[in-house]
């Protein structure tokens, strides 16, 4: 009996020190909210963001809200001697926090750290084949998302994608997809969706399109999506997610039931922004 009031106790100062946790995130992040947003980064927001301007009044405001608390907890690092400047924060976290508008949000908590590297930077991989051979790749990148809370982006690319607001590409939306991916566990196309409910349309709709695309690249067909996204369901679903927030009235004209699932996700209908 002791030892099971003794589990019990445990159990519950645990949840009291998370509930509490949360309490003091929820403060902290109000406080944060509450101060006024820099004329200077409203500035950048002008300068780099055409989805700032197109954005209506309400969702403007709640966007500037997250790049200030977004911008108080992630730590930017400078790589290959790029110095950052509040440019370079501003703009990535404009658009990252974008993904987070009219949700419930916890500001991509396994992130921790954003890599900006000064243009497409080259990843090398050493693999094993099931022979036990050993063999190297490497590859040239825009970005990465990766599992152990870090962003890795090009910042010339970001810049580039950033600029033309309709060309279907952005690396900083695709790579943030994947972090909403990934905080249902390991990326596979199948982030939190809020109610358990809507998985089984999610997977139905997703994967036939999955499918689609991936006969299409097979082909050499021409497809609204990247062949990238053909790769596997994680790539789908960040592809799909650029196009839905750069080319939506294409998207919901060509493919209206995965459109309808990605606005349903991201509680946002981008051609209103038109």
């Amino acid at each position: 009996m002791l030892a099971i009031l003794i589990t019990l106790a445990a159990g519950a100062s645990a949840i009291g020190w998370i509930l509490s946790q949360s309490w003091r995130d929820r403060r902290r992040r109000n406080k944060i909210r509450a101060k006024p947003f820099p004329k200077e980064w409203r500035t950048i927001l002008k300068k780099r963001m055409p989805y700032f301007r197109s954005l209506p009044s309400d969702l403007q405001l709640q966007l500037k809200k997250h790049i200030q608390v977004f911008l108080a907890e992630k730590q930017f690092v400078g790589c290959d001697g790029l110095e950052i400047d509040d440019e370079i924060r501003v703009t990535i976290a404009a658009q990252a926090c974008l993904l987070l508008l009219n949700r419930q949000t916890d500001y991509y908590p396994n992130l921790r750290q954003i890599l900006v590297y000064p243009s497409a930077f080259i990843v090398r991989q050493q693999q094993r084949d099931a022979n036990g051979l050993e063999w190297h790749s490497q590859r040239l990148l825009a970005g990465e998302s990766w599992g152990q809370g870090k962003v890795v982006l090009s910042w010339q690319n970001t810049l580039d994608d950033a600029a033309d607001p309709a060309d279907g590409r952005n690396v900083v939306i695709h790579e943030f997809a994947h972090q909403l991916d990934q905080e249902a566990g390991d990326a596979n196309g199948a982030p939190r969706l809020g109610e358990f409910n809507a998985y089984p349309v999610w997977s139905q709709v997703l994967g036939q399109e999955f499918a689609k695309l991936q006969a299409q690249a097979a082909r050499g067909e021409p497809s609204l999506f990247s062949y990238y996204g053909a790769t596997n369901p994680a790539e789908f679903f960040a592809v799909i997610s650029e196009v839905f927030f750069e080319q939506p009235q294409q998207m919901k004209a060509d493919y209206p039931e995965l459109y309808q699932e990605l606005s349903r996700f991201y509680r946002l209908d981008p051609l209103n922004w038109q």
